[in-house]
């Protein structure tokens, strides 16, 4: 048995090495596109905008870990690179019936220095062409002929200084690229933070996901972002606006949403150093719908077929959602000893002590065809021919409809609330967004209204936090109505940017949405309440890292402004003596100062910015550490930029240093005080 238990270990090694498992949303994904990152989809997102209802806001970001001080060619749009995102509203039909491409251009503007940016002229400076169709790509109309694009968050000099652009700041530039499209699209284009969040060194360990000392593999990264918030009517197939919905689960609401890249098939480079030549038909190289698709679920072999592939062909790939590679390292009997990282995760095996729903195994297959599922989804004359296809696909029952159709409000897809006990009875519900055309796509019910950022029930879990609402909160669980559950809004019904979505699918692979459903784990005795020991442990698991490295913006487009290449105000940093020091002046952690004019005689202002409210303090100290002068003592401030003066007239000539200090972080200004 020992021996047997090693065995099992090694193999379970070498799959996960011959697969490269990749846990990264789109980062890098692929062997092909990872050589072509300008092309490169990231991540997607789709959410009813928390402050303006009547929208959709649809992100699709680009460009993998760009370093913010990666310069003198900082990463941009390609220009010869079809960005698109499209959107399905009709089963009944092929394909997207909208879609939305993004053309790139680029110019000079002053080919005589090596900064890109200097005396307020960039290099390259983008611009952008946004055509919208409405017909499913037969024709299209321009209807955003020169969007603006920022420049890279380069730093103080470049962004505010006079020999720079003389910007107020970095999101007055944001700002100024936000701009609203002939049909009534708002859009944004530009370099952003970039807004996931994963444990990269971890997953890709082997599957090392960690409990304790988890680190963000993609923090303090950029990547481009197109943004557009849409009216719902513009996106619902009939033009109806939200107030015209049946129920805040109307199957006439739900949409279907993937983002791709294109290029040329033919490039043809130069001798003599000219930028190459494009021809030839566009070739797909790149798409997203749901996260982690091609990360965790098809296997390394079918990854760059995966990408040029439309979801209207996606069935050739069914197999890796109907038997999730990642089943395996959660069954004990395959190689579920050999990933420790993942041994809260367990499958059912005998849920409700004969429902199997390890990889190979029946699953609900021994129900096919009875009078138990007549009329349910599991029906043949329904979808049961897609949910219940062999005795050997367990999770087509429920992976498979998460990326394939969405997951409709019918039996047995209801929570166990109000089921007494049999998961085929009628239940809560507390999802609709199916749109049956198999494919992987980001399905969102655009009628479930948002659920406020600042809600105490607001949860990164999207959907498994309304679940476990509606099971066991008294406010949701004493009947089994359809009532808003908090966070209904979140993945897989779309996909905000604070949803957890590593965490929200590995406990999907490990049976969660059929534990919600009524299919118990397999500790549950019959009796007493259903939240047993192992269901805790998968409710209680996270992947490590569970939040984004900074804030998003309460107001479109949402995602952050981009980590500036250069922070801080002074280009070395000063030799200051111990009791300096021990100010602990020097940290520039959360705010970007400086002051003007510098050097000065007399009065100069102090500028810095909050990107949040704060208590701050403002001190004047000599080289020998000596505090000169207090200009705040722990007064609150709002975001944004501040300014204060400062008037030198009682100082010698000299240095001295600015320490302002809040509740997040302080900065330190260099001053040059002359006579």
């Amino acid at each position: 048995m020992k021996n047997n238990k090693i065995v099992k270990t090694i193999m379970a090694a070498a799959l996960l090495i011959s697969t490269n498992i990749m846990i990264a949303s789109s980062h890098r994904e692929a062997p092909l596109i990872s050589r072509d990152p300008v092309a490169d989809n990231t991540d997607l997102y789709a959410f009813r905008s928390p402050d303006n209802p009547n929208m959709i806001t649809i992100i699709a970001n680009y460009i993998p870990f760009e370093l913010p001080q990666g310069g003198p060619n900082w990463s941009s749009f390609g220009e010869n690179v079809r960005y698109e995102i499209y959107v399905d509203n009709d089963a009944s039909k092929a394909g997207a019936e909208i879609v939305y491409r993004f053309t790139f251009s680029k110019v000079n503007e002053d080919a005589t220095t090596f900064f890109n940016i200097r005396l307020g002229k960039q290099n390259l400076k983008t611009t952008y062409k946004l055509e919208r169709s409405i017909n499913g790509g037969v024709s299209f109309t321009t209807v955003v002929a020169t969007g603006i694009v920022p420049p890279p968050n380069i730093g103080p000099r470049s962004i505010e200084g006079g020999a720079g652009l003389g910007a107020a700041n970095y999101k007055a530039l944001m700002t100024a690229a936000i701009t609203t499209s002939s049909s009534g699209e708002k859009v944004f284009c530009g370099p952003i933070d970039d807004p996931f969040f994963v444990d990269l060194g971890g997953a890709f360990d082997l599957g090392g996901f960690r409990k304790t000392g988890a680190r963000d593999g993609v923090a303090k990264f950029n990547c481009h972002t197109i943004a557009l918030q849409i009216p719902i009517s513009t996106l619902q197939k009939s033009g109806k606006d939200v107030s015209m919905a049946t129920n805040i689960l109307d199957p006439d609401f739900v949409i279907g949403v993937w983002a791709a890249a294109s290029r040329p098939q033919i490039q043809t480079l130069s001798t003599t150093g000219a930028n190459p030549t494009y021809s030839g038909n566009w070739i797909q190289v790149s798409r997203l719908g749901m996260p982690l698709t091609n990360e965790a679920v098809i296997a390394i072999g079918d990854k760059d077929k995966w990408n040029a592939t439309t979801p209207a062909n996606d069935l050739q790939f069914a197999k890796y959602f109907s038997n999730p590679e990642l089943a395996l390292y959660m069954d004990d009997s395959q190689f579920g000893g050999a990933v420790p990282g993942l041994a809260d995760l367990r499958i059912q095996s005998k849920s409700l002590g004969s429902f199997d729903f390890r990889n190979g195994h029946k699953g609900l297959y021994g129900l096919k065809g009875s009078p138990a599922v007549a009329g349910t989804a599991l029906d043949d004359a329904v979808f049961g021919t897609i949910l219940l296809p062999d005795s050997m696909s367990p999770r087509a029952v429920d992976i498979l409809p998460i990326f394939y159709t969405g997951v409709p409000n019918m039996i047995p897809y209801q929570l166990a609330t109000g089921k007494n006990g049999n998961p085929l009875a009628a239940g809560k519900p507390f999802i609709n967004n199916f749109l049956p055309t198999l494919g992987d796509m980001l399905r969102l019910n655009m009628a479930v209204p948002p659920t406020p950022r600042n809600s105490a029930d607001f949860s990164s879990l999207g959907i498994v936090s309304a679940a476990v609402l509606g099971l066991t909160d008294a406010r949701f669980n004493t009947n089994k109505n359809l009532e808003m559950i908090p966070n209904m809004d979140g993945f897989p019904n779309g996909r905000r940017l604070e949803d957890d979505v590593t965490t929200i699918e590995l406990q999907a692979v490990s049976g969660v949405a059929l534990a919600a459903i009524g299919l118990w784990y397999d500790d549950y005795s019959g009796t007493g309440s259903p939240v047993t020991a192992q269901l805790g442990k998968v409710l209680g698991f996270n992947a490590g890292v569970t939040k984004n490295d900074t804030t998003f913006q309460s107001a479109f487009p949402y995602v952050q402004q981009p980590w500036a290449s250069f922070r801080g105000n002074s280009y070395a940093a000063p030799k200051l003596p111990t009791s300096i020091k021990s100010l602990n002046i020097g940290s520039r952690n959360g705010i970007v100062a400086s002051n003007y004019p510098n050097p000065f005689n007399g009065t100069t202002t102090l500028k810095y910015n909050l990107v949040s409210s704060s208590n701050v303090s403002i001190q004047i100290v000599d080289i020998n550490g000596k505090i000169v002068a207090t200009l705040l003592n722990n007064e609150k401030q709002n975001a944004g930029v501040q300014t204060i003066a400062f008037n030198s007239v009682n100082l010698t000539t000299g240095i001295y240093f600015a320490n302002i200090t809040s509740d997040y972080g302080n900065a330190v200004v260099k001053m040059v005080v002359g006579k």
